[in-house]
């Protein structure tokens, strides 16, 4: 999960960082940040999957997380 990766890097050098992974991702991404000494860092969840979205169903699911994100982001 290279999104993990990127976060943790982010989150080392100070700046506010979040990973947005789909539910089949939850297992992964809270191992990622476990072994990368992260354990319990928040990241913002959409179902799965999206891939088989129209352009207007994804933008609502992007839409309901936008808080979640900038909350994650203020921190």
């Amino acid at each position: 999960m290279c999104s993990v990766h990127d976060t943790v890097e982010f989150e080392k050098r100070g700046i506010p960082s979040t990973t947005i992974i789909t539910e089949a991702f939850k297992n992964a991404a809270d191992f990622q940040f476990k072994g990368k000494g992260m354990a319990g860092h928040p990241y913002v969840q959409l179902p799965h999957p999206v891939s088989n979205l129209k352009p207007e169903e994804m933008k609502a699911v992007a839409a309901r997380c936008l808080d979640e994100v900038a909350s994650h982001l203020k921190a």
